[in-house]
C-alpha cells in the first residue's frame, strides 16, 4: 500500500511524464435531423419556470386555505340557522333535509331525541307506505328514502355509541397513565387488560394538538413520547 501511495505521488511531481491521449472530437457537416447539435441552455429559463410555478403553488395553497374557511364558517352558519324540531315527525323531515356531511354533526348533537319513540315513529311511516293499497310514485321514492333513513340512522347511532363508550374508557385509562408513578408498569399492566388502542391512541393526539395550540411545548413532548410507547404495544 505504501508503495503504490509513494508511486502516485511520484507521478504527480511529474506531470510531464504523464502522456494521455486526446479524445477526438466528432465533427458531422449533414445533419438534417439535428441530431448532434449542441442542446440549449435553459439554466436561465429553467430557474424562471420553477419560481413561477412556484408562485403560482403558493396562490394555490393560498386559494384552497381560503376556500376551506369560506366553507368552515358557511357550515356553521347553517348549523346555527336550523331549528331544532319538536315532534318525531318533524324530527324525520329533519334528517331527510340534511346534508349528508352534515348527518354525524346533527347525530351527535341530537343524539337523546333518537331513542325507541323515535325509531318506532320512522318504522311507522314505513309500514304505512309499505303496505298501502296503491301507491304512487311519489310514495315509492318517500318509501326508498324513509328506509335508506332508517338503515343510516341505526347504523350511525350505534357507531356513535360505540364511539362515546371507547372515549369514556380511553380517558380513564389516560387518567390512569397520567397519575402512575411507573408508567412502563402501568403501560405493561393495561396490555395485559387490553387497555390500550386507537381510540387512547387518538385521545393522545387530540391532547398533544392542544398543547400545541397553547404553546406547552414541554407537556407535547411528554404526550408525544408517551403516544410513541403506547402505539408500539398497539400494533403487536
Amino acid at each position: 500500500m505504501a508503495a503504490l501511495s509513494f508511486g502516485v505521488a511520484h507521478l504527480r511531481s511529474f506531470p510531464n511524464l504523464i502522456k494521455v491521449p486526446s479524445r477526438p472530437k466528432i465533427c458531422c457537416v449533414w445533419d438534417p435531423e439535428g441530431v448532434f447539435k449542441t442542446p440549449a441552455q435553459t439554466g436561465h429559463i429553467d430557474r424562471l419556470e420553477f419560481k413561477r410555478r412556484f408562485e403560482k403553488d403558493a396562490d394555490a395553497k393560498d386559494d384552497y386555505e381560503r376556500h376551506l374557511r369560506e366553507e368552515k364558517e358557511r357550515r356553521e352558519a347553517l348549523r346555527q340557522s336550523r331549528v331544532i324540531p319538536d315532534t318525531d315527525t318533524e324530527l324525520i323531515e329533519y334528517f331527510l333535509d340534511t346534508e349528508a356531511q352534515e348527518i354525524e354533526y346533527e347525530i351527535a348533537r341530537l343524539r337523546p331525541r333518537l331513542n325507541d319513540e323515535f325509531f318506532r315513529q320512522l318504522q311507522s311511516e314505513i309500514g304505512q307506505l309499505r303496505f298501502a293499497m296503491a301507491k304512487t310514485e311519489e310514495m315509492e321514492d318517500r318509501l326508498i328514502e324513509l328506509e335508506a333513513l332508517q338503515k343510516a340512522l341505526s347504523e350511525a347511532t350505534e357507531a356513535y355509541d360505540k364511539m362515546q363508550s371507547e372515549l369514556v374508557k380511553a380517558k380513564q385509562s389516560l387518567t390512569k397513565i397520567f397519575t402512575s408513578k411507573d408508567v412502563n408498569s402501568t403501560l405493561l399492566e393495561m396490555v395485559e387488560l387490553n387497555e390500550l388502542n386507537m381510540s387512547l391512541v387518538t385521545l393522545l393526539d387530540e391532547n398533544i394538538a392542544s398543547a400545541h395550540r397553547s404553546d406547552q411545548k414541554q407537556a407535547a413532548e411528554y404526550m408525544e413520547k408517551l403516544r410513541a410507547s403506547v402505539i408500539k404495544y398497539v400494533t403487536v
